[in-house]
């Protein structure tokens, strides 16, 4: 796979973000999507090593459209200058949580994993449920060394412990989170050897899921809302 080819594009439909340049260069459009597949293809069997059940995800149907939703935006812009994907056992579905990866030119390209949808009210109360019955174990994978030598948990949060729960709780701070999510952000140079890339997301993804696995299990129950 070219991940440079994927990168070269996108910057030139940041520079171009308009209609014409999208449909005039669609095959190339066409290619680097191509060669995003081959590279999410390429992670899915790495990621399979030690999550096995994202195995049976087919590329196409982990990735998200550039097209940009423009209704409530002051930017105007028709495209996402990026590619997305989330792998997880249900496809790119927020819930059950799993791997993202976006790529994006001028040092914006990250990998994440956790709950990033923070609209679901019932999952973020079986979430705040779990942390504030068993903060020691949650405190335990937050704090677990490799872990947090690579991350920190971000999210969406309230400004108080919002109310039914403890506002003197040991993870207070984490009872104000309405998602719970992890990004390691990469530079544009990370990107330039595709089999190095491959295996350092591997390796982040690895850390990643047991954080993954914690609020999976917490969310069993959780159903997504139907359209």
């Amino acid at each position: 796979m070219n991940i440079q080819f994927i990168m070269d594009y996108l910057s030139e439909l940041s520079m171009n973000n308009n209609r014409e340049w999208y449909h005039a260069n669609k095959n190339d459009y066409k290619k680097a999507n191509e060669e995003f597949e081959n590279l999410l293809q390429a992670l899915i069997l790495e990621i399979g090593k030690f999550d096995g059940s994202i195995l049976h995800n087919s590329p196409k149907d982990l990735t998200f459209k550039i097209v940009r939703d423009t209704r409530f935006s002051h930017d105007k812009s028709p495209y996402n200058p990026a590619f997305r994907a989330h792998i997880a056992s249900k496809g790119k579905l927020p819930v059950p949580v799993g791997y993202y990866l976006m790529l994006k030119p001028g040092n914006q390209s990250f990998l994440g994993g956790g709950l990033f949808a923070d609209m679901f009210k019932e999952a973020t109360t079986m979430v705040r449920d779990s942390i504030a019955k068993n903060g020691e174990e949650w405190e335990k994978l937050i704090h677990e060394p490799e872990f947090e030598s690579y991350f920190t948990v971000q999210g969406t949060t309230l400004k108080n412990v919002p109310a039914g729960y403890d506002k003197e709780h040991p993870q207070a701070k984490y009872l104000k989170f309405k998602s719970w999510y992890l990004e390691y952000l990469l530079n544009d140079e990370e990107l330039s050897n595709a089999e190095h890339f491959i295996a350092k997301t591997a390796k982040i993804f690895r850390i990643i899921k047991p954080f993954n696995d914690y609020l999976n299990k917490v969310l069993t129950e959780f159903t997504m809302p139907k359209r």
